[in-house]
């Protein structure tokens, strides 16, 4: 007999984990408490620092605590990957072009200026000329996760807020290839070592950039249609995955941030008429790995170095703070941003990011740091980040109340990510649904059309019509069609169950939302009407007036006539309908 199966690595952790993101932060989320800072703290609770350091004097502690930090950030890098990747899908070329202003104006300037005057300080303070340029570099850049989870939380993404700090943000991002590339300078100067080998890894780096972007257009768009045409949601999502994983271990390989290939992949995604159904079906990945980040964050907390050094930290933590939200918001205001806005985007964007960790992590490998002050610049920055949400409820009151005591004229308006609104949802874009549009068209009104038919959709993007490959019995994949702003619903798919369960889930998001569907028959449009359509076409009533129109104008009938005779038959037909509904 062979002895017990050894047991999955990491089983316990994740128990662990998925016990705290499915009962305590739901629990936590009820008090009003955000679900970032949820996990921070269930992160510090459940590590080595908080109930671990128990584990010894009560053993069964130890199924409560995860003892060790580095299991856990491995798979929580995937986390910041999986956002990084969501974040280049709601993009875009066209849009990066459209923030060019703010991303490579207000952000460059907002991490220069961050880390010089941050640099100094520590340079003031006895820290070494190499030293003080990496904690200048390193406290410079703010938490992408933090900040764009607490925007999409409170649904800010696409107001001028979100357009503010996302902008900041995605420069930040981007900067994390020269920072990188300044630790390997002063890694090589510290052990005498020469450039050659760094700036032939830089031009590496820059190949593979290149090749990801130039090979993705060319690929991409093919290989999602090859595996939307066998309509297995399997290998849709299993191309979506390969694609992120991909390309972030591509830049990983070429010594560069896994996120920055992710989010590669994902601003070359966002070009494609997959991009709705790849966010509706990448957003339960990210959203658990975003969450196990953010416990990691707080695992690496130990509160017993804040205690011993607790003024020091507290003294830090407020320069931090309210330096880096100073400069941007005068930054800010120097691009024009309103005083309310620059002042919760300053404070939004105040704290240290995940990237901090990486920095000062290879810092301590390559002895540039003392130990000392990479420990106490770790506790730092994670208290920052369990700060921000606080931060940022606290900007959002003052921003407010500044609106309030002197309006400013000329404020922008919150607006729809990608500024659509009145418009109509066409769900199906089969041959009813591309007649709706074609009438659409002719009276110039918008439409979003869904379709899980990836030629119908290839032949729509080749004539630049805004269709896009996704269910549209999904109510989330309707929701990213902004059916909240759209002025109707035109249900024509063939699935009689999927119009019936759309209309259903559609009438209880949007109760007021016109609803138009396509029926097959007369029980069909029977059932439609019972939940919720609006206005119901059944195609065997249809397909016989149209007949009747015809014979009408063949046996002297003015066309005028004929028209209207039909339609009070047609309405009869409809009233009959309602009349037998219980």
């Amino acid at each position: 007999m062979h002895g017990a199966a050894p047991a999955l690595p990491y089983l316990r952790e994740a128990m662990i984990f998925l016990v705290a993101a499915g009962i305590v932060v739901p629990l936590l989320h009820r008090w009003r408490v955000s679900p970032v800072l949820g996990y921070l703290l269930v992160g510090y609770l459940i590590g080595p620092f908080g109930l671990g350091l128990y584990a010894g004097e009560w053993p069964w502690l130890a199924y409560l605590s995860i003892p060790e930090i580095s299991g856990v950030q491995t798979l929580a890098e995937l986390g910041v990957v999986f956002l990084l990747f969501v974040i280049g899908l709601e993009l875009s070329l066209e849009r990066l072009w459209a923030l060019r202003r703010l991303v490579f104006g207000l952000g460059s300037l907002q991490v220069l200026v961050s880390a010089v005057i941050i640099g100094l300080v520590a340079g003031l303070l006895g820290s070494a000329a190499s030293a003080a340029t990496l904690i200048g570099a390193s406290l410079a850049l703010s938490s992408t996760a933090i900040v764009m989870q607490l925007l999409a939380e409170r649904r800010q993404l696409g107001t001028p807020l979100g357009r503010a700090a996302f902008s900041i943000l995605l420069l930040q991002d981007l900067a994390v290839v020269p920072i990188l590339f300044l630790v390997g300078v002063l890694g090589a100067q510290q052990g005498n070592g020469v450039l050659l080998p760094l700036l032939l890894a830089l031009g590496k780096a820059l190949l593979v950039m290149a090749a990801i972007f130039l090979v993705g257009r060319q690929l991409l768009r093919p290989l999602m249609r090859l595996v939307a045409r066998t309509r297995s949601p399997e290998m849709f999502m299993a191309a979506i995955l390969l694609i992120v994983i991909g390309s972030a271990s591509l830049t990983a390989i070429a010594g560069l941030s896994m996120a920055l290939g992710a989010f590669l992949a994902g601003l070359l995604l966002a070009e494609t008429e997959f991009r709705h159904e790849i966010e509706v079906d990448i957003e339960p990945f990210k959203g658990l790995l975003l969450g196990l980040f953010f416990v990691s964050v707080g695992m690496g907390i130990d509160a017993r170095v804040i205690v011993a050094d607790l003024l020091a930290i507290l003294a830090a933590l407020l320069a931090l703070i309210t330096a880096k939200a100073l400069i941007i918001y005068l930054l800010a205001r120097a691009f024009g941003l309103s005083r309310a806005l620059a002042l919760e985007t300053g404070l939004l964007l105040g704290q240290a990011g995940e990237f901090a960790f990486v920095v000062l992590g290879l810092a301590s490998q390559m002895a540039l740091l003392p130990a000392a002050d990479i420990q106490f610049l770790l506790i730092v920055v994670g208290l920052s980040m369990l700060l921000t949400p606080g931060l940022a409820a606290l900007a959002r009151r003052w921003a407010e109340g500044m609106v309030r005591r002197r309006p400013e004229h000329g404020q922008p308006e919150p607006v729809a990510l990608d500024g659509i609104e009145g418009h109509v949802v066409i769900a199906g874009f089969g041959r009813v649904g591309q007649a709706m549009a074609r009438v659409l068209d002719s009276e110039r009104l918008s439409y979003v059309a869904l379709d899980l038919d990836a030629e119908h959709v290839a032949r729509a993007r080749a004539e630049l019509l805004p269709v896009f490959y996704g269910d549209a019995s999904r109510l989330d994949m309707l929701r990213r069609a902004h059916l909240a702003t759209a002025r109707a619903l035109v249900v024509t798919m063939d699935s009689a169950q999927a119009a019936e369960h759309i209309v259903r889930a559609v009438r209880e998001f949007a109760p007021e939302l016109p609803i138009y569907a396509r029926a097959r028959d007369r029980a069909h449009a029977r059932r439609l009407l019972q939940q919720g359509a609006t206005e119901v076409a059944p195609e065997t009533i249809e397909a016989s007036l149209q007949l009747a129109a015809r014979v009408l104008v063949s046996t002297g009938f003015s066309a005028d006539a004929a028209k209207q005779r039909i339609q009070i038959e047609r309405e009869a037909e409809l009233r009959r309908l309602r009349e037998t509904l219980p």
